[in-house]
């Protein structure tokens, strides 16, 4: 009983992983129109959703998609809450621990904006970036609030820094079955993976810069979340070929967590 447990979290676990390199792949595909001007629109993952919903039979996919985010959510607390891949118990372990949970949370509040697309009852909801500038302004209304979201913004510039790092030198193989793919599927896996993770990093430290800029200039309106921040590049010409090789690195993302979702090792114990 308790294998087939496993094997059941184990699956779903999987499907969430392609479950959100879906989601990645509608926002590159989107932005890789809009810098090529051919109809598309730089988004974040609510405007991706609502894109996907938008189309023949997106509710149906929507319904499929929600399903799949509730197993990357379930995955993430497990590694947050049980520690499955042994991380240990060393200061970076018990931070990278937290980042399990906070990702969690993040993609269990994007299950519920699907469900709230299905429902049609968030189709006039606030966008990404106004959400998080309301909080902003509410965290900067607060003693040294001001200074707290210049730490935010660094630690956002970091986190980008540490993806492009993890891009670097690859280290998202060690936690797939390498034994079990095929020299081509190593070596595409390898560079999908490292130009995705790279592209994610950009748009982190696009988002630092902008929230450590709300905090210089005491204007939580100047505060982005990634749509912000692809629609920075898109509204500025000199930038349109950054945002086309970000958009693009978004879709290869998206194809490295399918890699994921087929070979990722997963225990849930």
């Amino acid at each position: 009983m308790e294998q087939q447990h496993e094997e059941w979290i184990e699956k779903f676990a999987r499907l969430g992983y392609l479950a959100k390199g879906i989601v990645y792949g509608t926002i590159g595909l989107l932005a890789v129109q809009a810098a090529f001007d051919t109809g598309g629109k730089t988004t974040g993952s609510q405007g991706a959703l609502k894109s996907i919903a938008a189309q023949p039979f997106g509710k149906v996919l929507l319904v499929l998609l929600t399903f799949g985010l509730l197993g990357y959510v379930t995955w993430r607390f497990i590694q947050a809450v049980r520690d499955p891949e042994h991380r240990g118990h060393e200061a970076s372990d018990i931070f990278r621990r937290i980042g399990y949970a906070i990702s969690g949370l993040f993609y269990a509040s994007l299950a519920v904006s699907a469900g709230r697309i299905l429902m049609s009852a968030g189709s006039n909801s606030d966008s990404g970036d106004s959400t998080a500038q309301s909080w902003t302004a509410k965290l900067m209304s607060q003693p040294y609030g001001r200074w707290l979201v210049g730490a935010v913004g660094l630690f956002i510039i970091g986190l980008g820094c540490y993806y492009i790092y993890r891009a670097i030198k690859a280290k998202f193989r060690k936690r797939m079955k390498l034994y079990q793919m095929s020299n081509a599927e190593k070596t595409w896996a390898t560079w999908v993976g490292r130009f995705g993770i790279a592209a994610r990093g950009v748009v982190y430290a696009i988002i630092g810069a902008f929230t450590i800029q709300a905090a210089l200039r005491f204007n939580p309106s100047q505060v982005k979340t990634s749509e912000g921040a692809l629609q920075s590049l898109e509204n500025n010409p000199t930038d349109e070929w950054l945002l086309g090789i970000v958009a693009f690195g978004l879709i290869a993302y998206a194809i490295h967590m399918g890699f994921q979702a087929r070979y990722r090792s997963i225990d849930p114990l």
